[in-house]
Parts: C-alpha cells; structure tokens; sequence
C-alpha cells in the first residue's frame, strides 16, 4: 500500500492517506486541520479519494472535514456513537474561542463493515473508551487506531463519554488479538507494534 502520515493543526493530529498502488484509490483518515495542505498533497500524489473516515469525532481529527469533502466530492464515513460530537466537537477538548460545528457523517460505520479502496480492504473495529465512537481501521493487516492507542501511552479517557476500563478492555481483545509484528498507526506521534505495546506500554501491563 502507499501511506503517507501528515501531522495537522495545532494538535499535531496524525493524518493519513492510504492508497492502493494499482488504481490510486485512496481513503483519506482524520482530516483533523490544514485542509487545503491536505487538498494538494492528493492532487500532487495523483490520488483518487473514495472515503474521508473519522476515527473518532474529536476536534483535532474532524476540523478539516468540510473542506477536503466539498474540494475532493467523497463521502464521510464515522460511527454512529460520536454523531453528537459533530454539533459541537469543540466541547470535547475543552476548547475556547467560540463555536464549533462540522456536518456530520454522510454514513456510519460498525464492527466487521469491510470497505474496498482498490486492492485494498478496510476492515472496521469498534474500539471506544478514548470516545464513544471509537473505531479502529485495519488496511490490510495495518492498524490505523486513532487516539485508542499511542507508543508508550493510551488516549484520554477523561472527555465527555470516555472510560479507562473500556478504552483498556478494547486494546486488549481487539488490538492485542494481532500478531506482535503489526504495524500501529495512532491518532498522534510516532508509528508502533502490537508486540512493543504489549511489553513495554505501562498502562497495558507492560514496563519501560
């Protein structure tokens, strides 16, 4: 697969495209800012966007997503649990300097929807805790997991909607249930495994 990681905005939100080589098809994850930074790195890549998908509906992943949808004509997919987040996603993160709003999904996603892009196949987990509708996107056996999981560290769970014992339960029995080499994409920082996530993460059992 082609995957290109772009850090946005403020927050420095990891935004991913993911193409297929063959037919440059692409689905573009977590527009979160920049929009129009976003825009021309798919034209300069010759991309074909099919979906824009929401990992969670968080400010810092969702604040591009008028932009790059009404610029590209894609549909965005999310899950249901966080669609009152997109009315106001500013309140998640505690956020001042006025209102914030985002049209909401054009489709919802659910565990086990399989989406092709190409040759490649998008498989949809239902991962929350971080947020209600928490997913994470397994693109051919790489894990794309939003703010689920960082390396070393776990999302937040301390927003509106957000539990430490779901968010931890999730990890284990979705994202642990891969092999040790699986490459981990999260919402923020640096690229990870299963397997040093499962050692060395101190909120998952592991030590540093």
């Amino acid at each position: 697969m082609l995957l290109e990681r772009m850090e946005v905005g403020p927050f420095l939100t990891n935004c991913y495209l993911v193409a297929c080589p063959k037919t440059r098809e692409a689905v573009l994850i977590d527009p979160g800012d920049d929009g129009e930074r976003i825009i021309r790195r798919v034209q300069e890549l010759k991309l074909k966007v099919k979906y824009v998908i929401n990992t969670h509906a968080h400010i810092d992943h969702i604040g591009a997503n008028d932009v790059v949808r009404a610029a590209l004509k894609v549909p965005l997919l999310a899950h249901a649990a966080d669609l009152s987040r997109y009315r106001s996603p500013g309140a998640s993160l505690a956020l001042s300097g006025g209102r914030v709003e985002a049209e909401p999904p054009d489709r919802f996603l659910q565990e086990g929807d399989v989406l092709e892009v190409g040759t490649l196949k998008v498989k949809v987990l239902e991962t929350p805790g971080h947020s209600p509708g928490g997913i994470t996107l397994d693109i051919n056996g790489v894990l794309f997991v939003g703010d689920t999981l960082f390396a070393g560290s776990i999302g937040r769970t301390d927003f509106p909607g957000g539990s430490f014992p779901v968010l931890i339960e999730n990890i284990k029995k979705k994202i642990f249930s891969y092999p040790d080499d699986t490459e981990v994409f999260p919402g923020h920082g640096p690229p990870t495994t299963v397997g040093d996530e499962r050692r060395y993460n101190p909120f998952l059992g592991g030590s540093f």
